[in-house]
């Protein structure tokens, strides 16, 4: 994904931001191995081994945690963004803010839970930065209410998904993204948004619309046996 490849490339300025970085400058025990001592395979080294190395300020722990979560926060902020660039805007926001607070982790939960999550607050403080500039309504003319309609988006590619998401308005891409994917319920989308229960409700439903649209004129453009 060449978005990713783009992100990744931001590693070294994101590092001289990271806690202990200054710190570890000029120390060989926090940026090289040591003398005849063979250094774990990053695929090897469990999520609490990497925390620990980051929490000491480890500079190639730090690259190690960086490059193991990357990729799927990526694709997590592609789904909230109108462009790959915001996207790597917000995931770049996100690693800051993941590093700055890694002495915070309690490690009640997988570490790529929290991760996820810091990088949904990164989209929501974006979202909200842009806010004042973007339309709420695509103009279309969709009901209100979907109850009981399905649709299954199993037979679409990545590409082709995000394609549609990233069409939505950006209101209804947010709670799109925050219900469906992430979990969390009307009422709460309404207080991290600043919109009602109902309000949230009603963008869903729309969000839905809009894709159930898309899905079905993607599907008309298909070839027999390719659906």
């Amino acid at each position: 994904m060449s978005a990713l490849s783009a992100a990744l490339s931001g590693v070294g300025s994101l590092r001289s931001l990271l806690p202990g970085a200054h710190a570890a400058t000029g120390s060989a025990a926090a940026t090289a191995p040591t003398a005849g001592r063979t250094l774990t395979p990053p695929a090897q080294l469990s999520d609490g081994e990497l925390l620990d190395g980051c929490l000491a300020g480890s500079r190639l722990m730090q690259k190690y945690l960086y490059e193991r979560f990357a990729g799927r926060m990526m694709a997590v902020c592609l789904r909230y963004a109108q462009t790959t660039f915001e996207a790597e805007d917000v995931l770049q926001e996100g690693f800051l803010t993941v590093f700055k607070n890694l002495a915070s982790f309690r490690r009640e939960c997988p570490l790529e839970f929290w991760i996820r999550r810091i990088m949904v607050n990164a989209a929501l403080r974006q979202h909200r930065r842009n806010a004042p500039l973007v339309a709420v309504s695509d103009g279309g003319d969709y009901p209100q209410d979907l109850a009981g309609e399905e649709f299954t988006l199993s037979n679409y590619n990545f590409e082709e998904l995000l394609g549609m998401v990233q069409d939505l308005a950006p209101r209804y891409q947010m709670v799109f993204n925050l219900f469906a994917i992430e979990g969390y319920g009307h009422k709460e989308i309404g207080e991290l948004l600043g919109i009602s229960e109902g309000t949230s409700k009603s963008q869903y439903s729309r969000a839905r619309a809009i894709l159930k649209n898309k899905i079905e004129r993607l599907d008309a453009q298909r070839p027999h046996g390719f659906r």
